[in-house]
């Protein structure tokens, strides 16, 4: 009989769940109401802090415990909350034209996933004999995915909101990488990425609210228009 604590139990399941993370990330390339890509942000991020809680059970990673904590309470409740009542305060609830339609970009993220997946076989070749210093790593693909699908869909809206989002969600890939293939980094460091993490929101809520104060509109494109 199997132990419930089995590495390859658990890498099954960090790898289900790191693939339900890409899904998010997908849909939020596609998504064009603000509210629903925060409510996914933070969905993909709880999923992120389960990854990291899992891999501190099943791999004897117990500092894993504070990253996925502070997941937890900084990306995936706080800053969702505060992004929320910053769409409430803008009264702007949508994406009007990013540069790339829905389909299109739903089809540059598979590329992009693709190209992740490529990256990462030639980084990392998982040895067949799945062993608890193994857990996780297979998992790279998908961090290097959610950072080019990040980086693309920052290129691609014009809001600067979802501009923060695509920031926050690139990140998401870094933090996923890290404790996929380091099982994390020290405490201390930890702890000082989501506080700056925590200020970066705050300053850029702060910046995206005098946008729209100034140019009664959130659209990053129309400040290419100012003169010196």
């Amino acid at each position: 009989m199997h132990s419930v604590l089995n590495p390859e139990f658990g890498d099954k399941i960090v790898t289900l769940t790191a693939a339900m993370v890409l899904v998010l990330q997908i849909a939020m390339a596609a998504q064009r109401w603000l509210v629903t890509n925060i409510r996914i942000f933070g969905l993909q991020s709880f999923l992120l802090a389960f990854i990291a809680g899992t891999i501190a059970v099943f791999n004897g990673a117990p500092h894993l415990f504070m990253a996925a904590v502070l997941t937890l309470l900084v990306k995936a409740i706080l800053v969702p909350i505060l992004l929320e009542r910053l769409v409430d305060r803008i009264g702007i609830r949508q994406e009007i034209e990013p540069f790339i339609n829905a389909p299109l970009s739903v089809l540059i993220s598979g590329a992009l996933t693709l190209a992740g997946y490529i990256v990462s076989e030639s980084i990392y070749r998982s040895d067949p004999h799945t062993s608890s210093a193994a857990l996780g790593h297979n998992t790279l693909a998908v961090a290097i995915s959610l950072f080019l699908i990040g980086f693309f869909t920052m290129i691609n809206r014009r809001k600067a909101l979802t501009q923060v989002l695509a920031l926050l969600s690139l990140e998401n890939g870094l933090f996923l990488a890290t404790i996929s293939l380091t099982y994390g980094m020290p405490l201390i460091v930890e702890l000082g990425v989501f506080f700056d993490v925590l200020v970066a929101v705050l300053v850029l809520a702060i910046l995206v609210y005098r946008i729209r104060e100034t140019f009664d509109s959130m659209d990053v494109s129309r400040m290419r228009r100012l003169q010196g």
